[in-house]
């Protein structure tokens, strides 16, 4: 396909989005103050040129032109930015999905209002670390570490959640927890050999965020494309997957009926080996097949 094809392709989703997302400003969404969205969805369609699926195969051969609309859609509603590594698109059979990373799951819990900061650390061999139960509640209270212990074996992670009455509500996962993510996890599990500090981290924070997004007095149509996002990971079933009617589903209001033939925007697409069932983590890797490149955290 040609770079003026795909530039068609680009003016025509992304007309389709920018639609979507004035009526849903109308409706009462607010993004962020510093976010562009424009930009954004230039830096989305910038790097789903690298992506492809796992067969090699560019994502808009083989992609729905509804779910590709339908992942920038749920981007731009959670003000997140490839740019920044706070999200990435994989491919599942002929559906885009958009999934956040660690830094994108802690930009948008901090757009609740109910939070104001959220923070993960890895608990290692050699550690103090000791919690309490108040109120049925976790809280911190200690955690001793010493430098020459990050070389150690990792026993378990913590994210503390700071909530807008400055109360830190703590998440504690041990690595019997955290393993059983990992093996849960669409992610290749060498992604999780190779930065496993980082990757405990990402999954403990991915398991505080759950209950503060579906606790939020927020918008409705945020904390659906939250949750759209959060499916994308966790739910290992779906094989083709139909968007619920929710934020997202407007786009398809918008959308031209018409088939669109692509050949060449380039995807990329997580492993999805018979042996992987459920999702917990996945994660992103700018400029090649997330088969052969460490993560973008």
């Amino acid at each position: 396909m040609s770079n003026n094809q795909v530039a068609i392709i680009q003016k025509d989703i992304t007309d389709d989005v920018n639609k979507s997302l004035t009526r849903l400003q109308d409706d009462g969404l607010q993004l962020p103050s510093n976010y562009n969205a424009s930009n954004a969805l230039k830096s989305a369609f910038f790097k789903l040129r690298e992506v492809k699926d796992k067969s090699g195969r560019p994502a808009l051969e083989v992609c729905t032109r509804e779910s590709v609309a339908n992942s920038l859609l749920d981007m731009v509603v959670q003000g997140l930015s490839p740019a920044k590594t706070q999200c990435y698109f994989i491919v599942y059979g002929d559906q885009l999905q958009l999934n956040r990373s660690y830094f994108g799951t802690q930009s948008v819990l901090k757009r609740l209002t109910n939070v104001k900061d959220i923070w993960a650390n890895v608990i290692f061999e050699g550690d103090v670390f000791d919690y309490e139960i108040v109120g049925g509640r976790e809280k911190l209270l200690k955690h001793e570490t010493n430098f020459l212990n990050r070389d150690n074996d990792i026993l378990g992670a913590y994210a503390v959640v700071k909530t807008s009455d400055d109360e830190e509500l703590l998440t504690p996962m041990t690595r019997k927890e955290i393993d059983t993510a990992w093996a849960q996890s669409k992610t290749k599990q060498s992604v999780h050999q190779k930065f496993p500090q980082e990757m405990a981290k990402r999954t403990v924070i991915n398991r505080a965020a759950k209950a503060f997004i579906n606790t939020s007095d927020d918008s409705d149509l945020l904390v659906q494309a939250i949750n759209n996002s959060t499916e994308n990971e966790y739910d290992n079933d779906r094989v083709d997957i139909t968007p619920e009617k929710s934020a997202q589903k407007q786009i398809a209001e918008n959308a031209n009926s018409e088939e669109i033939d692509v050949e060449d925007v380039e995807f990329t697409e997580v492993d999805q080996s018979d042996d992987r069932q459920d999702t917990t983590e996945s994660v992103p890797e700018p400029k090649q097949n997330h088969q052969d490149q460490g993560p973008a955290f």
